[in-house]
């Protein structure tokens, strides 16, 4: 294969050329996140934190005829999606329901997803600084959309806390400080509030 796209930019096709005909015949690549069901619910599923946050959930489903939805989500380029798997598994295990969307979104994209899918959550996880334009540009989608009853979370990957971001409108930052548990139960009460 490699061999034959020398042969063809020998011959002067361009890179998109190439990709181009490869694609026609492979068709595009397309990354996709699954979560695993029950392995964080395994380890804690006796502890009193795990049963306070999922009875919360049940009295959730209970008062609302639907469970808490979030939509874990990786903006820009950053391809590091393990953390969005992690918190993925263990919000599914605490009774939420979780959308996760494709890598590589662009803030209008994760918009689109979160409305279609009519989520309580844009959880934001993050490892890159693509944060300082792409979650305020998430932002302002929302907010030219009127979607005034989504709650935007971010995790973050060091202790700085930028202050510019609360003032976008995230309405919460988590860190490595902060337990799986930590975040479910803050997620929870922020979706009461709204």
């Amino acid at each position: 294969m490699l061999e034959l796209a020398i042969d063809a930019a020998r011959s002067r096709a361009t890179v998109g050329e190439i990709s181009s005909a490869l694609e026609q015949s492979w068709g595009r690549f397309k990354a996709s996140t699954s979560t695993n069901i029950g392995v964080f619910g395994s380890i804690y599923k006796k502890e009193s934190r795990f049963l306070d946050i999922t009875n919360q959930v049940e009295s959730f489903l209970s008062e609302n005829g639907r469970r808490p939805r979030i939509l874990v989500c990786k903006l820009g380029q950053d391809g590091h999606d393990r953390g969005a798997k992690v918190i993925s598994s263990a919000f599914a295990d605490f009774g939420f329901d979780v959308d996760i969307a494709p890598m590589f979104q662009a803030p209008k994209e994760v918009v689109k997803q979160a409305i279609e899918n009519d989520v309580h959550v844009i959880g934001i996880s993050t490892q890159a600084a693509g944060h300082k334009t792409l979650i305020p540009d998430l932002m302002k989608c929302l907010n030219d959309l009127n979607v005034t009853n989504m709650i935007v979370v971010w995790r973050e990957y060091s202790s700085k806390r930028p202050r510019h971001l609360h003032k976008a409108g995230v309405a919460a930052i988590f860190g490595p400080q902060n337990s799986i548990h930590d975040v479910a139960s803050k997620v929870l009460t922020l979706i009461h509030r709204v």
